[in-house]
């Protein structure tokens, strides 16, 4: 949680432009975890890939966008965040004074071009640093911090164009795990989760930051971005909470439909997924809700809920959908592919994550091509595929080393991007470019 709807035309550009794409936002160009480039290659060389640079960085689990010749990557600096605070969850969210940055480097160098600086303080759990990946849109970033900091900058200078604190100007506080519902680029708005009475979605002039509308309340302000889509003969924005799913018009943000929504702690985290006419919700802990968008209306039904032993939990990885079959990570650390709409478990495995699973294990899944990238918590980079009948792994590598913890393993936890047959992925530590062309 944006230049979801950007589209390729086809027949206007030339072949070889089709296939250098850049990644400037959360989930890709077209907002859906596809990286469209071929020339990749089909498995690693001996000792892994080229590492062709590598770029310092302080914590966060923001991943990296690419646009344009340029990588922006947010992260946070701190002299009272220690190991035991960073890795053991902090829920009792004891405060930590810092600063969050979003660098902007070379991208065939790492060489920073400008940083954006600012002072903040965290009281959330797991303070590693920010959570959104910045986004990158008609010559503009946008960056969310972890305590709402939000800022629109110039993508080539650096110059701040506007920016403001979501806490205070909504009279909210940040989520236990910190603002991470990933923004959103629709016309000429800025959309993102903001919080408070009334106001749990807002739609922002993203040329001004002045306020278009707000939207909703919810008991927690959750951490899932909304879906635009469109059904019952109107466009919707489908926002998910912890107490409820709406559809909202996104032009007013008035409410077109409202169903109860189950999660504990507050934690729902992946964008509702569409497949034909049905959209899939999963939240903390072993929650889940399948509702049918309505064809003659924009509406919907309930067609199941909170079932046991169904569906999945997603909690750290936006599943994949393909085919009527989505694949994901369930809370409990374990793989499913799951079929729609009966919400059945066709298989389970570890996945590329973990052969014995302990919980909230991590691999984030985007396609290329037949195939599948994974790029899993242990730092390995792994190639494999997904079907119906199972995950199956071609080939994998360690390219990063795991600075992190949670739950008393080492992780990293940062998605990757992937332009211009390169991937680019940090931890706390740096941010790496690893060459991934035949």
């Amino acid at each position: 949680m944006t230049g979801r709807m950007a589209l390729c035309l086809l027949g206007l550009i030339s072949p070889a432009a089709v296939l250098a794409d850049d990644w400037p936002q959360w989930m890709g160009p077209k907002r859906d975890n596809v990286w469209r480039e071929t020339g990749i290659i089909e498995k690693f060389p001996e000792g892994g890939p080229k590492v062709l640079w590598r770029a310092p960085v302080h914590g966060g689990y923001s991943g990296p966008a690419v646009m344009d010749g340029k990588v922006y990557v947010s992260d946070y600096i701190s002299k009272d965040l220690t190991t035991e605070i960073k890795e053991g969850g902090n829920f009792d969210r004891k405060e930590t004074t810092g600063s969050e940055r979003l660098l902007c480097l070379d991208e065939k160098s790492g060489k920073e071009l400008w940083k954006y600086e600012y002072p903040v303080k965290y009281a959330i759990s797991y303070p590693a640093g920010p959570r959104c990946t910045p986004l990158v849109h008609e010559g503009k970033v946008y960056a969310l911090g972890a305590e709402g900091h939000l800022a629109c900058l110039d993508a080539t200078s650096g110059a701040k164009v506007w920016a403001k604190e979501l806490k205070t100007e909504y009279k909210t506080k940040s989520p236990m795990w910190g603002y991470a519902a990933h923004p959103m680029i629709d016309g000429k708005k800025l959309i993102t989760l903001a919080g408070g009475d009334g106001s749990h979605v807002i739609a922002l002039d993203k040329a001004t930051g002045a306020e278009i509308w707000k939207s909703q309340s919810q008991t927690e302000l959750g951490y899932s971005p909304p879906l635009l889509t469109e059904a019952g003969g109107v466009k919707q924005l489908i926002v998910a909470g912890p107490t409820a799913v709406r559809g909202l018009d996104p032009e007013t943000g008035k409410r077109l439909w409202t169903t109860p929504m189950s999660s504990d702690n507050g934690c729902v985290v992946m964008t509702p997924m569409r497949s034909g006419d049905y959209l899939f919700v999963g939240a903390y802990s072993a929650k889940n809700l399948l509702l049918k968008l309505t064809s003659d209306k924009p509406d919907v039904e309930v067609v199941w809920k909170d079932k046991k032993n169904h569906a999945m939990s997603p909690v750290n990885v936006q599943p994949f959908l393909q085919d009527g079959v989505f694949y994901g990570f369930d809370d409990s650390g374990k793989m499913y592919g799951v079929e729609l709409p009966s919400g059945v478990r066709l298989w389970e495995s570890g996945g590329p994550a973990s052969t014995e699973p302990k919980g909230s294990e991590t691999a984030f899944i985007v396609k290329n091509g037949d195939r599948f990238i994974f790029f899993a918590e242990t730092g390995h980079l792994v190639f494999g595929k997904l079907s119906p009948k199972g995950y199956e792994e071609i080939d994998r590598t360690k390219i990063i080393e795991q600075t992190n913890g949670a739950w008393g393993r080492k992780v990293v936890w940062c998605a990757p991007a992937y332009a211009n047959k390169h991937v680019y992925v940090r931890n706390d530590k740096e941010l790496i470019c690893v060459d991934l062309a035949k």
